[in-house]
């Protein structure tokens, strides 16, 4: 199965901050989450509307993120779709998130490095 078919690449604004945990072997993941705007009718009728995405990066790509967005700050971000099912009280769920390899702030307030997965620090 090819891996080039699954790429999302999107632009918003952070909805909160972003946190990192560490797993057991050490893998830092950080999760945020970003909206995206966009308007529907024309004239009188125009209404704004937002789309939130759940976002999940590893590693130094995550660090950085935490570290340079906040709350409120434009960001773009590149990856692929990832789906997970579980259960909870006997009820099915699942959700869809991006799992970012890619971010680049937009803000322009803070200096800050487009992170990608082969960046070194």
């Amino acid at each position: 199965m090819a891996n080039d078919l699954n790429v999302w690449t999107g632009t918003g604004r952070m909805t909160r901050d972003a946190e990192t945990k560490h797993t057991q072997s050490g893998v830092s993941v950080t999760n945020f989450s970003i909206a995206s705007n966009y308007s529907t009718g024309k004239g009188e009728e125009r209404k704004e509307q937002a789309s939130f995405f759940n976002c999940v990066a590893f590693g130094k790509t995550g660090e950085v993120i935490e570290k340079y967005a906040k709350k409120g700050d434009p960001i773009a971000v590149s990856g692929r779709l990832q789906q997970r099912s579980w259960e909870s009280e006997g009820t099915k769920k699942s959700a869809v998130e991006i799992v970012v390899n890619e971010v680049k702030f937009l803000g322009g307030k803070k200096e800050a490095p487009a992170a990608t997965d082969e960046m070194s620090f």
